[in-house]
């Protein structure tokens, strides 16, 4: 467990935290003003290592070789210039911040951060922070790296943590509004541009289920057919290690660092953990009770099972996202892709 303290005067800037990994949908833009939720679940933190913020540079004046030196390795709208390792907790959990009314910018119903830190600390006015809530973003504050220092929280932790709570959240794959979930489209974008790399150009064999309806029409649309396909499979803590013929897995990433449980000399993808666990074992309403049975001559009347009404499509700007900074994006076939879904971002499969 941590706080975070202003670096200028020490003053307490946020509720005891614990760390997670940065959630697939941190750099997402999702429909047309629509207030989305808050980013991080609350009593955690999570850190960006790119910059992030402005000064924001173009790509016509960054140029690939600068761009290349900072981890991009394909055309982008513009690259931050702004400090690395900003982090990312809720707005509930900030504690001693004011706004800075001259930097409330925003694009609709909120602010979006485009003037850079908005939010002071109380007590001696330094800038400190980042405030997000307009329509089409997640609701987080952005702690300026360069104006606040993490610290030990005080005292002994009691109880379960933050991070195993979030472990335990179950992500609807359904938004309210009877669609497909934006936090399944961002992880699905982050994933698929991993399952490109690791197809290396070849078809690849999705198994049945969940699994399929997320990735098997993207990939049947991006990847050519005609050669053996790949074989993927799910794998990860408490499952069997998978069969021989495999050639890439589905696994969770740790929820403390974001980095992929790494089995042994198989390519391995991330899928955000608790969307990985509804993978591997989808919770299903029972049709009768779990003791006993229906009375004769009694049937249930419950509504059949809500699905999404219309087919799934992985978010395309968490994908580019994704696979700008993929350095297998630098091979011809992949870079070609890249482009084509970057000029046509609407197109199917997204």
């Amino acid at each position: 467990m941590a706080v975070f303290v202003c670096a200028g005067c020490d003053v307490v800037l946020t509720a005891e935290v614990s760390q997670v990994g940065l959630p697939a949908e941190v750099h997402q833009r999702w429909g047309n003003g629509v207030l989305l939720p808050v980013l991080m679940a609350a009593g955690t933190y999570a850190v960006e290592p790119e910059p992030s913020g402005p000064p924001w540079r173009p790509w016509s004046e960054v140029g690939p070789e600068e761009a290349e030196k900072r981890g991009v390795y394909a055309p982008v709208f513009a690259l931050s210039f702004g400090a690395p390792g900003a982090v990312f907790v809720a707005p509930g959990d900030t504690r001693g911040t004011v706004l800075i009314p001259e930097r409330c910018g925003g694009f609709c119903c909120g602010l979006d951060g485009r003037d850079g830190p908005n939010l002071a600390c109380e007590r001696c006015g330094r800038a400190v922070a980042t405030r997000i809530d307009d329509c089409s973003y997640w609701q987080s504050v952005r702690l300026d790296p360069q104006a606040v220092r993490g610290l030990p929280a005080p005292g002994p932790t009691t109880g379960s943590s933050p991070r195993e709570g979030r472990e335990r959240e179950r992500t609807s794959p359904l938004d309210p509004y009877g669609g497909w979930s934006p936090r399944w489209e961002a992880a699905a974008g982050v994933a698929l541009a991993h399952l490109l790399v690791a197809s290396e150009g070849r078809a690849v064999a999705v198994p049945d289920g969940l699994a399929a309806e997320l990735f098997r029409h993207a990939l049947d649309t991006l990847l050519p057919t005609g050669r053996p396909a790949k074989r993927v499979a799910l794998a990860g803590p408490g499952l069997p290690a998978p069969d021989a013929g495999v050639d890439i897995v589905l696994v969770p990433p740790l929820p403390w660092t974001g980095r992929a449980w790494q089995p042994p000399s198989t390519a391995a993808v991330p899928m955000t953990a608790d969307i990985w666990s509804q993978l591997t074992s989808p919770h299903r309403e029972l049709p009768v009770p779990v003791t006993g049975g229906m009375p004769d001559g009694v049937f249930r009347d419950d509504p059949l099972p809500l699905h999404p009404r219309r087919l799934f499509r992985p978010d395309w700007g968490v994908f580019l996202h994704t696979l700008a900074r993929l350095p297998a994006v630098r091979e011809p076939w992949l870079r070609a892709l890249h482009d084509h879904v970057r000029s046509r971002p609407y197109a199917d499969p997204f």
